[in-house]
């Protein structure tokens, strides 16, 4: 059973992503490959979720399966109260590659998914502007994407991803392939965009240290076929604007060392109270 501390039913609002009972399998020839088992698993308007989970374990299928890109074998699977049948404009999905149309500039992929949507060209320069400032890429918004560095690109796929208006964007890995230095900058507009939008944000990652700065909840998975060992509210979230260095903060080390310890499949060795209670005594 996972550890979980995690209050799913917050001022009594259904959850916007609600799975139940969740499996995953795929065909391989005569053979049948479970990758996830057991998925029980509600997501709130407004949270930042990190998934963490070795290579593996499913995290990404399950971004698929609530992207809509694939469906569950068995079990529940509703988006906003309702069936999910596939994928939808409430959902937006940024990738590990930023997957821009190459012969588009900035401005034109962002405008891509504004013109499906038939807006009028006043209304679309306004949001391609408005996004296009949010990230940063004003100076570039001419630029293909083939001039663009790689933090660059993403920031353009989220802007992309942000104009039109999803209730939840899926990030599986958005970051992996960039440089630290790149990586850290745009973790920290990320979470900045996060704060100003207050949109539904589900984030795949395999980096401890990447989940523990971005998310206001946490969750694991692991195993093969992959299931949730662990769903708990960071208890840091409120608190990494304050310090110069998050890993500077009470609590940081016991917590890393709660997820590590999780991702290995040890005992958990401090509950989420535990934690709560070292911070406050620290303060």
């Amino acid at each position: 059973m996972p550890l979980n501390t995690y209050d799913n039913q917050q001022a009594g609002e259904a959850p916007f992503i609600s799975l139940k009972d969740m499996q995953m399998e795929y065909q391989s020839g005569s053979k049948t490959l479970r990758v996830l088992e057991n998925i029980d698993l509600d997501v709130n308007t407004g949270d930042f979720i990190c998934v963490l989970g070795p290579s593996g374990c499913g995290k990404t299928s399950l971004l698929r399966i609530i992207a809509g890109y694939e469906n569950a074998t068995s079990g529940e699977v509703k988006i906003d109260g309702k069936k999910h049948k596939g994928p939808n404009a409430d959902i937006g999905v940024v990738f590990q590659q930023a997957n821009l149309f190459p012969w588009l500039s900035v401005e034109k992929n962002i405008e891509f998914g504004l013109k499906m949507k038939k807006l009028p060209k006043s209304e679309r320069k306004r949001i391609i502007d408005h996004y296009i400032n949010m990230v940063g890429l004003t100076e570039f918004s001419s630029l293909l994407p083939h001039e663009l560095s790689g933090g660059m690109k993403q920031r353009a796929a989220i802007a992309r991803s942000l104009a039109t208006e999803p209730k939840v964007i899926l990030m599986d890995e958005p970051f992996a392939a960039l440089d630290s230095i790149t990586r850290q900058s745009i973790q920290e507009q990320l979470r900045e965009l996060w704060k100003q939008t207050n949109k539904t944000i589900f984030f795949i990652t395999h980096d401890v240290d990447e989940a523990i700065f971005l998310a206001n909840r946490i969750i694991t998975i692991n195993g093969s076929p992959g299931t949730v060992t662990l769903d708990i509210e960071n208890p840091l979230a409120n608190k990494i604007e304050e310090a110069s260095d998050y890993r500077d903060l009470k609590g940081y080390n016991e917590l890393r060392h709660l997820l590590i310890n999780t991702l290995k499949n040890r005992e958990a060795p401090l509950s989420q109270n535990l934690i709560k209670a070292k911070i406050a005594a620290a303060e």
